[in-house]
């Protein structure tokens, strides 16, 4: 059974997960050419679809308690679920309450990362896809600070973005509560853990950083969606929203986690998602721990 905990340093990081989203690789990656995908085909299940954990991580750090991210929630929107919502559960049976946590870091702003910022008092439909808001919006941590860069904020609360349901439901009551924090470029939340700007799959899509007692670790967010990845830098998913800067973004990160020996932690790789880069035979693929 895998550890859904590890540490880095003196930093202890445990493991959670909402559930699981699932696409076949040509509609997640449609410029990848099928054959393209032949050496990874241990990453797919053997009806050929890709199978996304969707995983939040709680960091402990200098008497704070981190949230990364707040997984899909209730409200599905477009994706197709295998599970979801199951997050406030998964934390309960680990023994960890919602008032302790102080800082919920947020990635991006896309769906899958938000949708248990707040909670209402909602009715859900028969295919539980569509959720009918009533009451007032009540954070789901009442105690934290939300942390978003200010560059996703810009453009997911404006324009076209701002009119996705979800972005009334789950994002602009940070800012009309008043327990939204804007960040820009690297930022501590504690000495330990800092935002690691990684643009390209939003325009402030943030890594997290942690170093402690010399050791490494980033949370890659949606830098990084598959193992292959890790070869292929340069394939960029459908969702990224300038595949060129995401490439260039997923190229450094992880040239970086490899000249550190860093462990590599990831939402979407299989749970509990933590992991290291390693070399055979010249290439470069995460091995989970």
């Amino acid at each position: 059974m895998p550890d859904y905990t590890t540490r880095v340093g003196n930093v202890e990081i445990l493991a959670l997960s909402d559930g699981s989203i699932r696409f076949t690789p040509d509609d997640f990656f449609p410029s990848i050419p099928a054959e393209a995908w032949d050496p990874y085909r241990e990453y797919f299940t053997p009806e050929g679809e890709m199978i996304m954990n969707l995983g939040c991580f709680v960091l402990r750090s200098e008497g704070k308690t981190i949230l990364i991210d707040t997984g899909l929630g209730i409200d599905t929107g477009h994706l197709e679920t295998l599970d979801t919502g199951k997050l406030l559960t998964d934390m309960e049976s680990k023994g960890i309450s919602r008032a302790e946590v102080d800082v919920v870091g947020i990635t991006h702003l896309h769906l899958d990362h938000v949708g248990w910022n707040f909670q209402y008092d909602d009715g859900i439909d028969g295919q539980g896809s569509e959720v009918e808001r009533s009451g007032e919006p009540k954070p789901t941590f009442a105690n934290a600070r939300y942390w978003v860069a200010n560059a996703d904020w810009r453009v997911f609360t404006r324009g076209a973005l701002r009119k996705r349901p979800y972005i009334p439901a789950q994002v602009l009551p940070l800012q009309d509560q008043g327990i939204l924090e804007l960040f820009e470029g690297e930022r501590a939340i504690t000495s330990e853990i800092s935002t690691l700007p990684t643009p390209g799959h939003t325009p402030g899509h943030t890594s997290f950083l942690v170093a402690s007692q010399g050791e490494r670790a980033i949370i890659t967010g949606d830098a990084i969606h598959s193992r292959a990845q890790t070869v292929e830098t340069h394939w960029s998913p459908r969702a990224d929203s300038k595949p060129d800067v995401s490439a260039e973004s997923r190229k450094n990160l992880l040239e970086r986690i490899e000249n550190d020996n860093a462990m590599l932690i990831s939402g979407h790789f299989p749970a509990p998602g933590f992991g290291t880069l390693v070399r055979m035979e010249g290439r470069r693929y995460w091995q989970a721990l």
